[in-house]
């Protein structure tokens, strides 16, 4: 079809410029706005010149999160191969609820669960469920903690809700993500119940003291621990974690490891998230660190059971299949979506596990040459760089003999400000320990030594035009 055709030449000549581009929008929201909006006409248009004026419209409000010099909100790329299969997927237009709905999809979902669990050292019998991303893989995840520790209580929740049930106590660490709270409130549980466990000053959760919060909890328990801090990188402490769980009669234990539980995927990484299979469910996102397209989370249970009740629906046309066919919204709390496992099954294949674990070793390496870069020219790095990330701090010239507080604050907000409007490289800023830093995060296949180099030097550009 001539549409397709010219619709991928489009695409083919954004995916060509990314190197080179501004990696931040050169477009304000009004001008995008003016650009792309107006009454919807009367009549249709012509697909054609709808595609071309879609791509030359919305083209100043991009933002080259594919590229190899962008750094924020751990955002990796897209292999090529999987954004191939993943315009596969949306021309199959296959949904991937049911196996009778497209056993294709059923069976790659089922073969990509089995790998991701393999490549993690995860128990095998694990159920996994593709899901838009690590958000929803904790709340399915969170899901099925809740079904299993309020059953083991004698409390129906699917049956009954949660109005009378007994109380669950929620065990978090200091620095959850915020995916966690999102996940509890979608889930019923009140603010009030969570119980915050203090953390260490790379953002791990402090055994010792989630020893101490157990003892107050008297009933059915759901401890959140982490995978690869979102500002640090740091992971909890799982193995020692994990006995203080394993010592309670109903107490369940889930790991968030949107990017940092790929870790486990590589050798040389591994023992940075030792004792994570000891878990009960884990969630990850295959789009940060496994670079492939959007709609990519997945959620792993160590218990099918507890995993296939809480998401389990019913209904007189959804006839259950045979026991080898999969269906997919078992697993998810989606009933139609896309065929999210065709792009994972291409990325896996064609990195195969040495693949997977060079790329996460490459990132982390390079992570470490930017921090020594940036080190050596006297910036502050307020982290220790164990994974992917960079927490950079920067102090006016006219302070350079120690941290000037508020100044250095503003001064590092500045910076990171600079940064951005030069385009080189984009990065953002966090506040941690109470002080303002810029936060590198590297995930990106294509990213290079060079490409780090380019961008240390954008930055630290900036830091002097202060």
């Amino acid at each position: 079809m001539t549409l397709l055709d010219d619709t991928a030449r489009l695409a083919q000549a954004y995916l060509d410029g990314l190197p080179e581009r501004h990696v931040g929008a050169r477009a304000t929201a009004a001008e995008l706005m003016a650009a792309l909006g107006g009454p919807l006409a009367e009549d249709g248009a012509d697909p054609a010149a709808v595609i071309a004026a879609l791509a030359r419209n919305a083209d100043p409000g991009l933002v080259a999160t594919a590229g190899p010099r962008y750094f924020g909100f751990v955002t990796g790329g897209s292999l090529p191969v999987a954004v191939a299969a993943d315009w596969l997927a949306a021309a199959w237009d296959q949904n991937a609820a049911m196996y009778a709905m497209s056993p294709a999809a059923a069976v790659v979902e089922e073969i990509v669960g089995g790998w991701v669990v393999d490549l993690l050292g995860l128990p095998r019998g694990a159920s996994v469920g593709l899901v838009t991303g690590a958000q929803m893989a904790n709340v399915t995840a969170l899901a099925a903690a809740r079904h299993a520790v309020l059953q083991r209580a004698g409390w129906d929740v699917a049956a009954d809700g949660l109005a009378g049930a007994p109380p669950v106590d929620l065990v978090v660490g200091a620095e959850a993500h915020v995916t966690i709270g999102g996940a509890l409130k979608l889930l019923g549980f009140g603010s009030r119940r969570v119980r915050v466990v203090p953390a260490d000053d790379e953002g791990r959760m402090i055994a010792s003291e989630l020893a101490l919060t157990l003892r107050a909890c008297d009933g059915p328990t759901i401890v959140c621990a982490q995978a690869g801090n979102v500002n640090s990188g740091a992971s909890d402490p799982f193995d020692l974690i994990a006995a203080e769980v394993r010592a309670r009669e109903n107490a369940w234990l889930h790991i968030d490891g949107a990017f940092g539980l790929w870790a486990a995927a590589s050798p040389s990484l591994r023992a940075r998230v030792r004792g994570h299979a000891f878990a009960d469910s884990w969630a990850t996102d295959g789009h940060k660190w496994l670079n492939v397209p959007y709609d990519s989370g997945l959620v792993i249970v160590a218990h099918p059971a507890a995993h296939a009740a809480a998401m389990a629906r019913q209904a007189a046309y959804l006839a259950p299949g045979a026991a080898d066919e999969r269906s997919g919204m078992m697993w998810a709390p989606e009933a139609s979506r896309r065929a999210r496992g065709f792009a994972l099954y291409a990325a896996l294949r064609t990195l195969g596990r040495g693949g997977v674990a060079a790329l996460v070793d490459r990132c982390c390496a390079l992570a470490r040459r930017m921090a020594d870069r940036l080190r050596a020219a006297g910036v502050e790095i307020m982290n220790d760089v164990v994974l992917n990330q960079v927490l950079a701090r920067f102090t006016p010239a006219a302070h350079s003999d120690g941290d000037s507080g508020g100044d250095g604050d503003a001064h590092t907000r500045a910076v990171i400000a600079r940064v951005q409007a030069d385009g080189t490289c984009w990065l953002g800023g966090t506040v941690w320990r109470e002080r303002a830093a810029m936060r590198i995060s590297i995930s990106n296949w294509s990213t290079s030594e060079a490409d780090v180099d380019r961008s240390a030097e954008a930055i630290l550009a900036a830091a002097r035009a202060g």
